[in-house]
């Protein structure tokens, strides 16, 4: 780790490990109290665990040290337990627990269960994660007004809140408490070098010394004698009675210390190109929990919070860690005295403030967006550790995992394909709303395992397809990789039905070992009477179709399950790229650059062309400018209102490009320049008719514009939209 340091890096590592030891302080005293400990133990966590991680780890910057999930993770355990928080039996269990936590760590080592942090999905673990902090904030929020902390699950602390609010409500810890979340959170966003969490402990202390808010009401932590731990073998005799519930807890937290702080730590070596070694990892987390166990303290694992904030301050290697070691030396040996002086509401909005950082919710926005099955995953996990407690949650979540696995396979992506006018390949229908069903057949895309639990869909969706103007249905196979034989043997069964109704069947763009399955599952047939084809294009060909194919044209009062109306169609490769956000990304960037346009009142047709390639990535053609120059149009007139500025030069200029392409549009491809004129006067009769007092004032200020529909156009396109009704 430290073979090629550098000394000119110490300039940046000293500091940061002297922030992170300082950070440490109010964050790990708090964590401590959480798992049942007196605060000084988080002090002893946060010295010899970070120094012999330090020199163990495979990582230049993550940081370790007492956390929020384990910490929680045995808190809980001695709630269910019986044990009292901070008694003399806690602090005996808890090394135990560690201990037993650090034997799981080296069994992990062993079998190198590095590798099964992958079969833990993210969803998973963020709703895990995001429980045990709510978890624990739901704990700590007595201490906040002067009450007591809670424990158990979600109704038992909602109801200690109740109680300790009706019992032991004070305004002035409240108000403590409360600032001090809201200052630290809002100076994460504003200021996010200054370690506000330390800087608000000494305000606490100052409070304290000269105020004595302790004759109020407010509870200020015990005093804690300088010195270091008493470093002992944990008594393992206390297993006796709870064995059971103790190994299977610990091994709950060393799953949660290797998949939480393995998955982090990679996640900063991609980001900072380089390796870690995920053996080493996993030894240096059993070590370090060794050493903690010995010092007297809880389970300790890896700090995404505290590795951000040395990476703020530049930190370049361990060496940081070294430091923070030795400051917390300093600070057991002569900064103790302080401690005293801290204020319990000010601490507890320190940790509140600190667990907050570490739910997810931004990530179950996304999921939600994105995948709504691993969104209920997430708060499946999530809700698992409030209801039922953290193993619980595991245990769901999990499930839940494999069940989705289940769902993807039997249920894979799918898609009915055509083609866009004057464009090579094939487009899934729904995704590309240019895309049109080439005339009597029926391309259908299955990407997945073709197998028993999904073949029966797979012909329901073909047999769903069938309308008496179809004559083949081709499948693209190019996203099966395997099949099994009963799937070979409902293909033959496929063929043959659609066979004895005269209709073709084709399956193409596969890979090679797909012929070998089928041969050797007895389907030879379907290979030696042409169903196996190379490409979708053979396939087409052997039916007697030639580019350009014949594609269905739909009228607007056609009623057809897959019709996709000329009026809406829009943006062809740029669809494909941003599917369903095409519009909304194609408007963003259109009033950008409407707006760079009118303040420099020119248009630059080559460098519109070199912003365009720029936010589609390549993905663009003449129809995608043909939309923008309509959104353009739009933006201009509404800034030329707005602003009272004549902008007619450069919408003349737009006028004379849009009608540059649409002679070229109607040179290389007349159907696909038909398709847009359709829209276009469609978009103008749809105006006169939804708005005629609006469209007869525009008539009369523009008679003689010579962009008159593309302006008519445009603002017909923002007018329709609810929010300018």
């Amino acid at each position: 780790m430290f073979k090629d340091y550098k000394l000119s890096c110490l300039a940046k590592d000293i500091p940061a490990g002297i922030i992170v030891a300082l950070v440490s302080i109010p964050i790990s005293m708090g964590y401590a109290q959480v798992s049942g400990l007196p605060v000084v133990y988080g002090l002893y966590g946060s010295l010899i665990p970070i120094l012999i991680f330090g020199f163990m780890t495979s990582s230049p910057q993550f940081i370790f040290g007492v956390d929020a999930a384990p910490s929680a993770l045995v808190g809980g355990m001695l709630a269910s337990m019986g044990i009292v928080s901070e008694s003399s039996k806690a602090v005996g269990m808890v090394p135990v627990i560690t201990m037993v936590t650090a034997f799981w760590l080296i069994l992990f080592f062993i079998l190198r269960a590095g590798r099964f942090t992958n079969y833990i999905s993210t969803p998973v673990m963020g709703g895990f994660i995001s429980g045990i902090g709510c978890t624990i904030i739901l704990m700590q929020i007595p201490k906040l007004f002067g009450g007591d902390a809670g424990d158990g699950e979600l109704p038992t602390l909602l109801f200690n809140i109740g109680v300790q609010i009706y019992y032991h409500f004070s305004w002035l810890p409240f108000i403590l408490g409360l600032a001090t979340i809201i200052i630290i959170r809002v100076s994460a966003k504003l200021i996010p070098k200054v370690p506000m969490s330390v800087v608000m402990m000494f305000v606490g202390a100052l409070i304290t010394a000269g105020f004595h808010i302790e004759k109020y009401g407010v509870k200020t932590l015990p005093k804690v004698e300088s010195g270091f731990p008493d470093f002992a073998f944990p008594d393992l005799s206390m297993i006796s009675g709870n064995g059971k519930e103790i190994i299977l807890s610990s091994l709950t937290i060393a799953l949660v210390i290797v998949a939480e702080t393995l998955l982090s730590t990679n996640n900063y070596a991609l980001k900072n190109n380089y390796k870690i070694n995920s053996s080493r990892e996993i030894l240096a987390y059993a070590v370090c929990n060794l050493a903690s166990a010995i010092s007297g303290c809880g389970p300790v694992s890896g700090s995404v919070s505290r590795t951000s904030i040395a990476a703020q301050f530049g930190a370049r290697s361990q060496v940081m860690s070294i430091f923070a070691s030795l400051s917390m030396v300093f600070v057991l040996m002569f900064g103790t005295g302080f401690i005293s002086y801290l204020p319990v509401p000010v601490l507890t909005g320190i940790v509140i403030a600190a667990l907050m950082g570490i739910l997810e919710f931004d990530l179950a926005k996304k999921l939600k967006k994105a995948d709504r099955t691993e969104w209920l995953i997430f708060y499946a996990a999530f809700w698992g550790v409030l209801l039922f407690g953290t193993i619980y949650g595991v245990i769901i979540g999990v499930i839940l995992s494999f069940i989705a696995v289940v769902i993807r396979a039997v249920i894979p992506p799918k898609a009915y394909m055509g083609c866009i006018p004057g464009r090579d390949g094939f487009y899934a229908l729904k995704r590309n709303r240019n895309a049109r069903p080439i005339q009597n057949t029926v391309i259908y895309r299955f990407s997945g395992t073709l197998f028993f639990a999904n073949i029966g869909k797979f012909q329901t969706d073909i047999e769903n397809a069938l309308t008496p103007d179809i004559e083949r249905i081709i499948v693209d196979a190019s996203g099966i990789g395997r099949i099994d034989i009963t799937a070979a043997e409902r293909l033959m069964m496929i063929y043959q039905n659609l066979k004895s109704k005269g209709i073709g069947f084709y399956i193409t763009e596969h890979v090679g070992a797909i012929n070998y399955q089928l041969r050797m599952f007895g389907d030879e047939k379907l290979i030696e009477e042409g169903v196996v084809k190379r490409t979708i294009g053979a396939a087409l060909q052997e039916a007697g179709l030639e580019k350009p194919y014949p594609l269905v044209m739909y009228d607007e009062d056609e009623d057809n399950d897959r019709k996709v109306k000329v009026i809406d169609d829009r943006l062809a490769e740029f669809e494909w790229a941003f599917g369903h956000d095409a519009d909304e990304k194609l408007q963003e960037f259109a009033f950008s650059l409407a707006e760079d346009i009118a303040d420099s009142k020119t248009y630059d047709a080559a460098k519109i062309r070199e912003s365009e390639e720029v936010v589609a990535m390549g993905h663009w053609d003449m129809m995608d400018e043909e939309d923008l120059l309509d959104y353009l149009s739009m933006q201009l007139s509404i800034i030329s209102e707005d602003r009272n500025e004549d902008l007619d030069a450069v919408k003349k200029q737009i006028a004379e490009r849009k009608a540059l392409l649409a002679q070229e549009l109607k040179q290389k491809n007349p159907e696909a320049a038909a398709m847009l004129k359709q829209r276009h006067d469609r978009n103008v009769e749809r105006f006169r008719k939804n708005y005629p007092e609006v469209y007869g004032h525009i008539m009369q200020r523009r008679e003689n514009r010579s962009d008159k529909m593309e302006f008519i156009k445009s603002l017909s396109d923002v007018l329709k939209k609810p929010d300018r009704k």
